[in-house]
């Protein structure tokens, strides 16, 4: 993977075979009404918990069968573009960051044919991902994901572009704000809750 704060603003050309791992954007579904998290792969997995506030939606749920982390907890923010999460590990499991960003496009209005009535949200995950170690420093990864994807037309133009502006502004903020992301968060009138009630 690949880690970088400059991101590029022009579109070079990268060879899949720089970067054999590209595929589809993900897609992910959130259905409240069934408490269940439908992951990339199509599994269905039992929520603890959903909240819908005016900014967005919260998620909490086990991890199952997941060597090093046991608990995921995520907002989604739509107007920003982001899936802001906090993850927890097993014991004894290796240090990571404090907050997880991915870089999304979200439907807040998704209809699933097998859904239980009530809200359906569907997001698709564009590659980049902002790894926050808070008051201290942050990461910008997966660009080479990104840039492959574009080659392959796996994305358009659009999005690309559309998702990179996203980067430019959350690292901005949070860097504005000490690599505090809860605190630029707050500077938008966005106060994000975790189960825990700290701030990571």
């Amino acid at each position: 993977m690949s880690s970088d704060y400059a991101l590029p603003v022009a579109r070079p050309r990268v060879s899949l075979d720089v970067a054999p791992h590209v595929h589809p954007p993900k897609v992910e579904l959130f259905d409240v009404k069934a408490m269940e998290n439908i992951d990339p792969k199509g599994f269905r997995r039992t929520v603890d918990e959903y909240r819908m506030e005016k900014f967005g939606l919260f998620m909490a749920r086990k991890m199952d069968g997941h060597p090093e982390l046991a608990y995921i907890e995520s907002w989604l923010l739509p107007e920003l573009g982001l899936r802001v999460s906090h993850w927890h590990t097993h014991p004894g499991a290796r240090q990571r960051e404090d907050i997880y960003i991915d870089l999304v496009e979200v439907d807040t209005d998704f209809a699933a044919r097998d859904a239980a009535p009530g809200p359906v949200w569907r997001m698709v995950d564009i590659y980049l991902d902002i790894h926050v170690y808070t008051g201290e420093r942050l990461e910008v990864v997966d660009t080479d994901e990104l840039l492959a994807a574009l080659d392959a037309r796996l994305i358009d133009a659009g999005t690309a572009q559309r998702t990179l502006e996203r980067t430019y502004r959350t690292v901005e903020g949070i860097t504005r704000h000490g690599y505090d992301t809860c605190a630029w968060l707050e500077s938008l009138g966005i106060d994000l809750t975790w189960r825990d009630q700290r701030k990571p």
